[in-house]
């Protein structure tokens, strides 16, 4: 490379496709980076935004906050509502009664001081390993909302995230990008891919003759992966021999007159052939279901779907709304290459369990933003630490969600293909194997900011009746002084939460009805 390559500064972004991951890279960059830093952003005129990732984690909270979007007009816009984690229902058999278990996004009273599994076993066995530290759990079972009215924007009583309309959020964030941010804005097909003899790309050339020159090139095009396939032509990680579900039937529903009580989680529910999501937006429900195409055919998947989406909206829904969709779960085997970093689906992706891909996306510009590459040396040692990262983060989203199948003892041939001992990562073995004698810890899990951190995966493991042992070491009377009294003051908080705190639907009315209000005293003024 020669020198003047390696000196090169970086001045100019260009995002290569919209929707969700597009934008959110537009927003983030134009409203982080120096002033001196142009974005552009790329979008085909028709290729529509998938739509189907309708959830995030609290991390958007942030994302939203940073890049200047008020959270009134996000929920507005968005049809959004809040989401506080996700729940579990018959993923184990059960005998009596439905079983039902929560990943909130609250960590336990005290982890970070106790051995909560301990203090579970030893002051609480009796109650589910989600209740006996932690209230958001039952606060979620009783439908409350995770704030009050008065509460300000974006801050919380509970943690939460979103359940929201991906597509109004895309159009939100392109309004906002190109309005109150200054990205520069092309919409136009990719008809060619101009590099220098080094291999980093210099400009692309659109459709109607243009040249968009860049510094930084960023793949947001999803399954098309316009540059770091087809291009670049990195070669996909496959992961579908470890996660066996390769398609998905989605329908959108309304909510039936006398039912339209809005979930505080995701709802992702066992089937017999895979799994529903049921995601509660303000004025409409998302229903799909994941499933395995070598185990089941889209017929029958679409009936399953059905006969969920009857159990709460009895009225008809024809097949012919429903949408289908195919995918190929796994990786890139590099996500940054020369000057091209993929973000999104050109990436990477696998099923919606535990809703990764937005949060992943939110990672990788949280760390482009923190190393933002000042010239194409600085790039390289960059990239070079991102691959790595990237690697290690998408090895831990497919431990974390092969964990909640090998956990099911259900025995249908969907199940036990999920639990077939050599689709099981030996990195997952080896934790399971761990755990049956001492409870996940950070000790397990080495990054300094883990995808998935070791609370989750102490809700999944005892929501699933994993056993661990007792640890050898004894309990304190300090230990257990404190353990007694945070539970003590959690039973107090349960009650004035459970009195204090509106329902989804009623709390997010009255943000409706306030938003306009406000709206209509401005266009008065």
């Amino acid at each position: 490379m020669a020198q003047d390559d390696v000196t090169q500064e970086v001045k100019n972004v260009v995002i290569v496709g919209g929707g969700t991951a597009g934008w959110l890279a537009a927003g983030v960059l134009a409203s982080k980076l120096h002033s001196s830093i142009n974005v552009t952003l790329i979008e085909s005129p028709n290729i529509p935004t998938i739509g189907v990732g309708e959830g995030s984690w609290p991390s958007l909270r942030d994302t939203l906050i940073d890049i200047g979007i008020s959270e009134s007009d996000f929920l507005t816009t968005c049809s959004a509502s809040f989401k506080q984690g996700s729940s579990f229902v018959n993923w184990r058999n059960a005998t009596d009664k439905p079983h039902i278990y929560y990943h909130p996004f609250t960590v336990p009273n005290g982890y970070n001081e106790l051995d909560i599994h301990a203090c579970w076993q030893t002051f609480a066995k009796d109650d589910e390993y989600q209740d006996a530290f932690s209230l958001q759990a039952a606060l979620c079972h009783a439908g409350r909302a995770p704030k009050q009215l008065s509460t300000p924007e974006y801050a919380h009583v509970l943690n939460y995230g979103y359940h929201f309309d991906a597509s109004a959020l895309a159009l939100l964030l392109k309004k906002h990008c190109i309005e109150k941010l200054n990205v520069h804005y092309q919409q136009a097909h990719i008809a060619q891919v101009n590099t220098c003899d080094n291999g980093f790309i210099q400009f692309v050339t659109t459709g109607d003759g243009n040249s968009i020159k860049g510094d930084l090139f960023i793949d947001c095009s999803g399954q098309q992966g316009v540059l770091i396939d087809k291009h670049y032509k990195v070669p996909w990680q496959s992961v579908e021999h470890t996660l066996i579900n390769n398609r998905a039937v989605a329908v959108q529903v309304p909510y039936a007159e006398n039912d339209n009580a809005i979930s505080s989680t995701t709802i992702a529910t066992a089937q017999s052939n895979g799994w529903t999501w049921d995601v509660g937006l303000q004025h409409r429900r998302g229903i799909g279901l994941v499933y395995a195409d070598t185990l089941t055919s889209e017929e029958a998947a679409i009936d399953t779907l059905l006969n969920q989406v009857s159990l709460r909206y009895p009225e008809n829904i024809q097949k012919s709304d429903v949408r289908t969709l195919r995918f190929s779960p796994g990786y890139r085997q590099q996500f940054w290459v020369k000057n091209c970093l993929s973000l999104g689906m050109s990436s990477g992706f696998v099923e919606p369990l535990e809703a990764s891909a937005i949060a992943m996306v939110e990672l990788g510009l949280r760390m482009l933003c923190d190393a933002f590459p000042q010239n194409r040396r600085h790039m390289e040692l960059v990239a070079k630490r991102y691959n790595s990262r990237f690697t290690y983060r998408w090895q831990r989203v497919i431990d974390f969600l092969k964990l909640h199948y090998v956990l099911s003892d259900r025995t249908e041939p969907y199940w036990l293909a999920q639990r077939e001992p050599s689709s099981i990562p030996g990195s997952l073995e080896e934790l399971l194997e761990i755990w049956r004698y001492q409870s996940p810890s950070r000790l397990d899990l080495i990054e300094n900011e883990e995808i998935f951190p070791s609370a989750s995966y102490q809700y999944v493991l005892y929501g699933m009746g994993f056993n661990t042992a007792m640890p050898a070491t004894a309990m304190t009377a300090e230990t257990a002084r404190k353990a007694q009294a945070l539970r003590n003051k959690l039973k107090q908080t349960q009650q004035a939460y459970l009195a204090g705190l509106p329902t989804n639907r009623a709390l997010l009315t009255q943000l409706s009805a306030q938003y306009s209000k406000e709206h209509a005293h401005a266009a008065i003024r």
